[in-house]
């Protein structure tokens, strides 16, 4: 398990060093291919990684011969879901707002009597936001 562990953090590492070795070695400068290529592998080996620590744990609780065992992991992917829900909901909302409040403003500006419809589009794009958050609590509390 240590050895795999290790592993897995010489790979993150990695997912750090290597794009900045490709950027500085390049004569174009590609900044951006580097920077997705970096969150995509660092995105993706810490998803492995953390499947691997959660999977690991449910057997080390599974041989306790505790009765708690599924019942402190699935409290663990409960709040990690509620998070999941609130968080990219939220994120989802912001840029559904900024690109909604930006239009309603160029719109206005140029008559002013839209303003009550203008004000509907920025309220739906929030509401994503709002429905994450009820989703969330639904998972708290069920």
């Amino acid at each position: 398990m240590n050895i795999i562990l290790t592993i897995l953090f010489v790979l993150i590492a990695m997912t750090v060093i290597v794009p900045v070795v490709i950027y500085n070695r390049t004569e174009q400068k590609k900044g951006k291919m580097c920077l997705i290529m970096n969150a995509i592998s660092f995105f993706s080996i810490l998803g492995v990684a953390s499947l691997f620590v959660l999977g690991t744990g449910v057997s080390v609780l599974a041989a306790s011969g505790t009765a708690d065992a599924s019942l402190s992991v699935g409290a663990g992917l409960k709040f990690i879901g509620a998070a999941l829900s609130t968080g990219l909901s939220g994120i989802g909302g912001g840029i559904a707002v900024a690109s909604a409040a930006s239009a309603a403003i160029g719109a206005m500006s140029e008559n002013e009597k839209i303003m009550g419809k203008t004000l509907i589009f920025v309220a739906l794009a929030e509401g994503i936001a709002l429905y994450g958050l009820v989703i969330s609590i639904l998972i708290l509390f069920n």
